[in-house]
């Protein structure tokens, strides 16, 4: 989802995460009172187990779901999940929340502080280096990764947290009051909670992306029942252990690992106020639907970058690109899937910069790695479909990685780019497969001249996903014209414009779209968790002589 680039200087702090090929993990110099698990030591002899939370208390099942490694396929976690004859705890936890929340600005405000509370506290353990330590290699484990990008994310989660301490929460919910027509008449606006509310994410960011809407849902009142993608819910279950030690009630927050059919009949019998959803459109869309548009959502992203006339800096806008395409083997919903270069970028040794960095990748310091969504088969044959095109090639890449033991469940191929003429993209006939999202390191690559860049935009009209892309020029009037006529909700500008970004800082989500969900900020948090209630105050006094009027 970013690129974090900020952790070089911590590689010689904190050991690295092993060799895939070699499994032969050190143990743990520390342990904490709230891990239940030891990163390194997570293995098929060493299985972890991910247990559920409702109601305050920690409860497993009969039914376990075997998690295989995915850099060598061994049986390394096991996940109680839920069936669909075990949900009526989690629906009775949520129904016991009422509509207007668990707080609320009328309604026990000393929780806003409390919340602060631990957001401070949990800020704190995530800024320890052997904290921060921990959860990226367990990061690693479930989502391999390099390990910058997994510490990346745990930086990002912890900067969130320091952005929420004390009285931020509380100011989230600041109202405002408007005069009224007469005396004693005053128009109020509040923010407030849905109550009882659902969370589902996916397996690329185990930590940021669950955390932080987590957090949202609680600051703003809200009851949340939490489920991640059961590959990686170890790493949620162990940051909610830190959260109660950090003094977050056990109650707050229910957590479910379940396969996708008893979730969503849990969402039909608990019928949750409002469901945020962060993962596939196709399931998005089916959400939508079943939850009759009570649902907020961050959905896949075909995501574009454009380099616009002026050349320059090849090697910065080059390792920005590979970055963007293959950083976390392409699996971020932000990742660049398309680029279109203007002809002078052609001309420029931009691709031969771009070949070389791709082929710096390698498995061994997980630079690419596992993809846990597509198999190696879907990738390639996705590929030799796009070269049937006319005009099409092979810029680098398009083979199966090698010496690994990676399982076949999985997909593991080379950083690859297939170049496709743009009056090809412009045929209906190849519009839907060159604009299918592909989520691995793949990523589509054409060119436009000085003349066409009204049908580089018509290309954008087209998309349906519009949640981030790049605009790589320091051309003003450029710039101007691209940002004006495209709609994608987290769009970077400028030379050193990317597509993988979303640090604490800023909104991260699409746009064009009512149900589009965003995070990481204070607009996201009220957006996404509360809704807008205007209280008029109209107290009198009633004017002397006041008689009853006629009807009308």
């Amino acid at each position: 989802m970013y690129v974090l680039m900020a952790f070089r200087h911590l590689k010689n702090r904190v050991p690295q995460l092993a060799s895939p090929s070699s499994f032969n993990f050190s143990r743990l110099v520390h342990s904490f009172s709230f891990a239940t698990v030891k990163a390194e030591e997570l293995s098929g002899s060493q299985p972890a187990e991910v247990l559920n939370l409702v109601q305050g208390n920690w409860i497993g099942s009969s039914n376990r779901n075997t998690i295989p490694d995915p850099l060598n396929g061994e049986s390394f976690i096991r996940v109680s999940e839920v069936d669909e004859k075990g949900i009526q705890p989690f629906v009775e936890s949520l129904s016991k929340c009422p509509k207007h929340g668990l707080h609320n600005p009328f309604k026990s405000p000393e929780r806003y502080l409390m919340l602060g509370d631990v957001s401070i506290k949990a800020a704190q353990k995530l800024s320890l280096p052997e904290v921060s330590d921990f959860f990226a290699k367990l990061i690693q484990r479930v989502s391999p990764k390099s390990y910058e990008q997994a510490l990346g994310e745990v930086f990002v989660t912890g900067k969130f947290l320091e952005n929420f301490c004390g009285d931020q929460v509380r100011f989230l919910a600041r109202s405002f009051a408007v005069p009224g027509n007469h005396l004693g008449q005053q128009s109020n606006g509040y923010r407030w909670p849905f109550g009882p509310v659902t969370i589902i994410t996916p397996f690329n960011f185990p930590l940021e992306i669950p955390l932080l809407q987590l957090m949202g849902a609680l600051y703003m009142g809200n009851k949340p029942l939490l489920k991640v993608d059961s590959k990686v819910s170890l790493v949620m279950e162990q940051m909610l252990r830190l959260l109660h030690e950090c003094g977050l009630p056990a109650e707050d927050v229910d957590f479910i690992n379940s396969d996708g059919k008893t979730m969503n009949k849990l969402l039909l019998e608990a019928e949750p106020r409002m469901t945020l959803f962060t993962g596939s459109s196709k399931v998005a869309e089916k959400l939508a639907l079943d939850l009759k548009g009570r649902i907020k959502l961050e959905d896949a992203g075909f995501d574009w970058k454009i380099l616009g006339p002026d050349v320059q800096n090849e090697d910065y806008v080059a390792w920005v690109c590979d970055q963007d395409a293959y950083a976390c083997s392409g699996q971020k919903c932000s990742a660049q899937s398309i680029l279109f270069m203007h002809e002078n970028w052609s001309k420029s040794s931009f691709i031969e910069k771009l070949t070389g960095l791709a082929s710096r990748r390698k498995l061994d310091d997980l630079t690419v790695g596992p993809v846990l969504t597509v198999t190696t088969k879907e990738m390639l044959d996705h590929m030799k479909k796009l070269l049937e095109i006319k005009g099409s090639k092979l810029l680098f890449g398009g083979e199966a990685l090698e010496n690994h033991s990676i399982p076949a469940i999985y997909g593991a191929i080379k950083p690859t780019a297939v170049f496709i003429p743009l009056e090809e993209i412009l045929n209906e006939n190849n519009y839907d497969l060159v604009t299918k999202e592909i989520f691995g390191p793949f990523q589509v690559v054409t060119e436009y001249k000085q003349n066409e860049l009204q049908l580089v935009l018509n290309v954008l009209e087209k998309m349906h996903a519009h949640l981030t892309a790049a605009v790589v020029s320091n051309d003003p009037l450029f710039l101007q014209e691209v940002i004006g006529n495209s709609v994608n909700g987290t769009t970077y500008a400028g030379l050193r414009a990317r597509t993988t970004g979303a640090p604490q800082n800023h909104w991260f989500g699409p746009a064009g779209d009512p149900r589009g969900a965003g995070i990481g900020t204070p607009e996201a948090i009220k957006l996404v968790w509360s809704c807008h209630r205007e209280v008029i105050y109209d107290i009198g006094p009633v004017p002397q002589n006041w008689q009853t009027p006629k009807p009308t």
